[in-house]
């Protein structure tokens, strides 16, 4: 993990208006938002790199209501998608969700076809390192 981080710090993308982190009060209220417990690895994720920009996917964040990666508007958005209320997304790609379960495991979900696909990793971190580092 601390690997993935320190990779991420690395290749963080200036912007215009830099992403904020979270603090814990910010990420029960995102938990009171969504009527769900983030999953420890989510939780570790928003905590500690949800203010890095880099390559074309934009995983989600919990301080700004008003971004299109705000966790529970893309929760919405995947919920609506057929995504089960029991999974929450990581990341929004076209049509598809990576989303992550209670227990901290990734998977896609297919938005065509409205199912989850056979693609899973161990962790949010494991998804960050094969998925999103790789996009």
């Amino acid at each position: 993990m601390e690997e993935v981080i320190e990779q991420l710090r690395e290749l963080n993308e200036p912007v215009p208006v830099p992403l904020e982190l979270p603090d814990d009060e910010r990420l029960v209220e995102v938990e009171e938002e969504l009527f769900i417990n983030l999953p420890y690895g989510l939780r570790e994720f928003l905590l500690l790199v949800s203010d890095v920009v880099y390559g074309r996917l934009e995983p989600v964040t919990a301080t700004d209501p008003q971004s299109h990666t705000y966790l529970p508007e893309v929760a919405a958005l995947a919920w609506d998608a057929g995504v089960e209320r029991d999974l929450l997304p990581i990341c929004q790609d076209g049509n598809d969700f990576y989303v992550v379960d209670l227990e901290g495991e990734v998977m896609l979900f297919d938005g065509d076809t409205h199912e989850m696909t056979n693609e899973s990793w161990e962790s949010v971190w494991h998804w960050v390192r094969d998925v999103w580092l790789e996009s």
